[in-house]
């Protein structure tokens, strides 16, 4: 847990702990902690993941015979929203930073970066450079060939579990 960093971890882990508690803390205020609506006028239910998306995703690194529980799929609701609004708030704060208005992968992979989350970054600059390439080609094949129905898919999976497999 992030808010058991002590004297014995490193600046890195510190510093991670003093960003997403100040992150935590703007989340808070923002929120209000009272009723449906913030002050941005984003209703809660806006901020979130939907969690059929997320129990979706819950199920495929389980048992087909695994059940999951309301509360289990709502927890890792609100846990993924916040990581990614952490993720992309870091990244936009460096945009902001550039002078520019557009977060873009790079961006992203930059900020898993430099919050300590080199694994995921990693695993996403392999996919952004797949993705794009698989962008290109399909713009490519486009402009040759008449239309074709799309298959509304990439020839390949992003998997940040495949070396994490739960058994």
């Amino acid at each position: 847990m992030v808010d058991n960093i002590g004297p014995n971890h490193s600046s890195r882990q510190r510093g991670l702990r003093s960003s997403y508690t100040s992150y935590a803390a703007s989340v808070a205020a923002v929120s209000g902690g009272g009723g449906d609506e913030d002050e941005g006028g984003m209703r809660e239910q806006e901020r979130l993941l939907p969690i059929a998306n997320v129990g979706r995703i819950m199920k495929q690194i389980l048992p087909p015979n695994a059940k999951i529980s309301k509360e289990a799929k709502e927890t890792m609701q609100e846990c993924a929203s916040e990581f990614i609004s952490f993720v992309t708030g870091e990244a936009s704060d460096k945009c902001h930073k550039e002078k520019r208005k557009t977060v873009n992968g790079d961006d992203i992979c930059w900020a898993l970066g430099s919050l300590g989350f080199d694994d995921y970054g990693d695993s996403l600059k392999r996919y952004l450079v797949r993705y794009r390439e698989a962008e290109g080609e399909r713009a490519a094949n486009q402009n040759k060939a008449p239309a074709a129905p799309d298959d509304g898919g990439l020839p390949f999976s992003f998997d940040l579990m495949e070396k994490r497999r739960i058994n």
